[in-house]
């Protein structure tokens, strides 16, 4: 540590958050381009790469460019305006969208050798360009809408994300016209020709894409005309959601509402193939209002997310290979009363690694037992066909008094959430949809159980959503336990979500926007107390994002004051580690594998005396200040030791799917030292789980 106090608002310590959004998809990428994972999934890497660029143009670019409209002077954490902060990302951006068609380029060869082949239409045989043929009459024409473009037509509205083919046609006077076909997002990209299989049905499998068949086919649609050019095109528009909740008298109404104008956002960015002309490319540009920069020209196909479609393919060998989910300690011994195991002792349960399985039995089995009263439970994201849903449902009908928040404002599931939010009130279900102005991102579920002579409240928390389907893609933490002042701090949280509270402490939990950011200061500063005091002060965060300035300004303090900071940070980190006299004793890693990274994990050594807290928020101050989020501590100290050893320690000893952030905001592969086997943590817990589960 330096004497000389450093100015902790130089733009220098910090990395800008949009190219460091960008570092992290070009860390998806490198999963991608690495030939040590199977063939599928590298595939399947470069959907999810396509797939967060969308998203990232939809919100992040849509929302610079609404900044430099307004006129919004703010400097970034970097000391950029909005306008510099657009044009640096526009520049990475081209260059990851690039990246992603030369990783393609790549694969190609090697899924071709592996027996899976994308065609073009020109290379088709005659029996497989009559099977495409044939698909196109009976299933793809009826579909299509040709939309011509001239006096009396005016030019069509382009919808978000969807893929299109702009069109030139001449008629018989030689008189040429433009127009636009829509390619149906209810159909496959990729059409599966069984004529490429073996007689008995197996072998390779030949693949078409749905544009190309379109184009060879759409004069059907133009009788009597000739169609002399043929160009997809994709149009990304500004997703971001703009919601008046003080003016709005009906939440659900005025999300409703914002998900159908969302299609008509402005153009943020325009996708086209390097064929096409200048012409098109300007009769685009001027109807849809693109600005120039925003055009961008890539080799086909357009819209990577959906070679996801592939991985579909029955192809296990180039797949990761399948696992079986375990039972947690205190449940494996299989008993039927999940509200005794419970009470013998809290649990732990570690996604995927733990099957998601307790989670939905614990409410199914509140809502078939006599003796519970009530169900109360956040809902965030769910996704479709929802065992946990079905369960309140059944709740209900049985006579139990159930409130449930669904968040509406969780974005891009709204209409999911609309849905769920309907049915559930169409059975009798109490629902309320958040607090003004604020997000609930918190997740838990509280369960009230008549026992003899007292009530007892069981209560569910987690890192990750009530989401059967990501429960076996990201990994997240989840606790169940009955400790009364937890059960207490539930039952005052779902008093301030579905009535009037303005209570300030809680027992057990930091609640945002409450106390959340207060606690982790005094959990932090305690930590530089007890180093400054001689002892070792220690912490390790484990988290999606670090972006809120002032965190990062009380970390660089911790350092400074000899505290030893373990980040691991999936995402954005706008900390920089290592920089002399501020962050010597700051390490920050990213792991990036199989599954997505996506427990929040707050550990303190305080003294010897661990303490540690999970929950749902990220350092950034959204989830500090303007979500109802919740971390719980962790009170068990075998459990403390479980998540330290094998969560926290095991991601500290990744040299295989770990990259070490550099103090320019570069971030290098971790190498095994010398003599040591590389260590994928995630493939390791898999294999714990496994062994495990074979001796019992």
């Amino acid at each position: 540590m330096t004497d000389e106090m450093p100015d902790l608002n130089d733009p220098r310590l910090f990395v800008d958050r949009e190219t460091g959004l960008l570092d992290f998809f070009r860390r998806v990428l490198e999963e991608a381009q690495d030939p040590t994972n199977p063939l599928l999934e590298r595939v399947r890497f470069l959907a999810i790469v396509s797939s967060d660029l969308g998203e990232f143009f939809m919100v992040r670019v849509a929302g610079l460019k609404q900044q430099i409209e307004a006129g919004v002077a703010e400097y970034s954490l970097t000391g950029l305006t909005p306008a510099q902060q657009l044009e640096a990302v526009r520049a990475r951006a081209q260059e990851l969208m690039h990246a992603t068609r030369a990783c393609l380029r790549e694969l190609l060869p090697q899924l071709e050798a592996a027996g899976i082949r994308i065609l073009d239409y020109a290379s088709l045989s005659p029996e497989q360009r009559a099977e495409a043929d044939r698909y196109f009459e009976q299933i793809v024409f009826p579909v299509l809408t040709p939309l011509a473009v001239d006096p009396g037509r005016p030019f069509p509205h382009i919808s978000n994300m969807s893929l299109n083919l702009a069109l030139v046609i001449r008629d018989a006077s030689g008189t040429e016209r433009f127009a636009r076909v829509k390619l149906p997002a209810t159909l496959p990209r990729f059409l599966e020709l069984r004529s490429a299989r073996g007689p008995d049905g197996e072998g390779a499998r030949a693949v078409l894409l749905l544009e190309q068949l379109v184009s060879a086919n759409v004069g059907s649609l133009f009788p009597g005309m000739q169609v002399i050019q043929s160009h997809p095109f994709r149009v990304t528009r500004d997703a971001e959601m703009s919601i008046q909740e003080l003016e709005a008298e009906d939440l659900l109404e005025t999300i409703e509402k914002g998900v159908r104008l969302r299609r008509f956002g402005r153009v943020v960015r325009l996708t086209v193939d390097t064929a096409m002309p200048v012409s098109i490319r300007d009769i685009l540009t001027e109807n849809l209002e693109v600005d120039p920069p925003d055009v961008y020209t890539m080799e086909p196909p357009l819209g990577m997310s959906d070679l996801d479609q592939l991985h579909g393919l029955e192809r296990p060998e180039l797949k990761y290979a399948p696992f079986v989910p375990a039972l947690p300690s205190g449940l494996e011994d299989g008993e039927s009363d999940i509200f005794s195991a419970i009470r013998r002792q809290d649990i732990l349960l570690h996604h995927p690694y733990d099957t998601f399985d307790p989670v939905v039995d614990f409410l199914d089995a509140a809502a078939r037992d006599p003796a519970v009263l009530a169900i109360k439970q956040t809902l965030y994201r769910v996704g479709q066909n929802s065992p946990v849903v079905k369960a309140l449902l059944e709740a209900v009908r049985r006579g139990k008094q159930v409130a449930v928040l669904v968040e509406l404002k969780a974005r891009f599931d709204e209409e999911s959430n609309i849905e769920w939010a309907r049915a559930l009130e169409s059975e009798g279900v109490h629902v309320v949809y958040g607090l003004l102005g604020l997000k609930t991102h918190s997740k838990i579920a509280l369960v009230i159980r008549q026992e003899s002579d007292r009530i007892r409240r069981y209560v569910h928390l987690s890192t990750g959503n009530y989401n059967a389907v990501t429960a076996h893609q990201y990994t997240d933490l989840g606790l169940f336990t009955c400790d009364d002042a937890i059960g207490a701090d539930a039952s005052d949280i779902f008093n301030y979500l579905t009535g009037y509270s303005d209570k300030r402490t809680y027992q057990r939990f930091l609640v945002a926007p409450i106390n959340l950011r207060s606690g982790l200061d005094a959990l932090i500063r305690r930590e530089m107390a007890q180093s400054r005091a001689g002892g070792e002060g220690a912490i390790i965060i484990k988290c999606n994002a670090l972006v809120d300035k002032a965190m990062i300004q009380l970390l660089y303090e911790a350092s400074r004051a000899g505290v030893r900071i373990e980040l691991l940070v999936r995402g954005i980190c706008c900390l920089r580690p290592g920089v002399p006299g501020v962050s010597d004793n700051i390490r920050v890693r990213s792991i990036v594998g199989r599954f997505l990274e996506h427990s929040r994990v707050f550990w303190f050594r305080n003294g010897g005396s661990e303490e540690m807290y999970l929950g749902s928020a990220d350092l950034m101050g959204r989830n500090l200040d303007r979500r109802v989020e919740i971390l719980f501590p962790v009170l068990d100290p075998r459990l403390v030791r479980q998540v330290k050893t094998e969560v926290l320690d095991t991601c500290l000893e990744d040299t295989a799917k770990a990259r070490i952030m550099q103090g320019d905001g570069a971030y290098l592969r971790a190498r095994a030292p010398a003599g040591k086997t590389t260590l994928d943590c995630q493939a390791e817990l898999i294999k714990r789980r496994q062994t495990a589960s074979t001796r019992t």
